[in-house]
């Protein structure tokens, strides 16, 4: 066994504790992912350790409302409609119907559906029409849709936040592939522009953190807006 294959286990074990110490098992999260799985959606939903932790920060900065680019299962959707208080509104962005179905089915059975709510389309379709709303300000948004575009989100981030929301942004590390500037891959490519755009943005305070677990290296960048 190569020393890697025996991280990413240790990394697995470490999470099953973390899971198990911190985290009591919920019938309500168990049937969104079964239910996720057996509709065939692909098994890339935050881990618990991770949602937990959107969770906490949307706790944290008292979020009312919530926006979420990327919904699959909603998995992380229940995690942060959760945080809200009795009046709060959560609107979360899905590409793909059969992903929404299956998302809507999941906070119905949490009794979030008049707390969330599922859009469907193209994230870069509905994020102008947010703003033609006035839907904003979000106290958070996490942004876990497709990599090439994560730039473009956290621009549209900015346009519907005040001072003090938080922007997350997920799959940040890539396996450290975030070092690679050759641009070969389209999807680290769009994860460096996104740093670019952070690091060099007046209104963004922002870190990354690193994370290992079952589902291998990668990891969170959490940005404050500022004035």
């Amino acid at each position: 066994m190569s020393r890697e294959q025996t991280s990413k286990e240790q990394w697995a074990e470490v999470e099953a504790y973390v899971v198990d110490r911190l985290l009591p098992s919920d019938a309500v999260l168990d049937a969104a992912r079964a239910d996720s799985d057996a509709a065939g959606l692909p098994r890339i939903e935050v881990s618990p350790p991770h949602a937990k932790l959107l969770h906490l920060l949307a706790r944290s900065v008292g979020a009312r409302a919530i926006l979420e680019i990327g919904t699959l299962g909603g998995y992380s959707t229940i995690w942060l409609a959760r945080a809200l208080p009795e009046d709060g509104r959560l609107v979360t962005l899905e590409y793909a119907e059969a992903h929404a179905e299956v998302a809507r089915g999941n906070l119905a059975r949490a009794g979030l559906d008049k707390v969330a709510q599922v859009r469907v389309g193209a994230a870069l379709d509905s994020l102008p029409k947010l703003v033609e709303e006035g839907a904003g300000p979000f106290d958070l948004v996490f942004v876990d849709a497709d990599k090439v575009n994560s730039p473009r989100y956290v621009e549209w981030a900015l346009k519907l936040t005040r001072p003090g929301s938080l922007i997350v942004v997920d799959n940040v590390v890539r396996g450290g592939a975030v070092t690679d500037g050759s641009g070969a891959d389209a999807s680290v490519r769009g994860t460096r522009e996104t740093y670019d755009l952070v690091a060099e943005h007046p209104r963004l305070d922002a870190t990354a953190i690193q994370t290992v677990g079952g589902k291998g290296w990668d990891g969170m960048l959490i940005a404050r807006v500022t004035g």
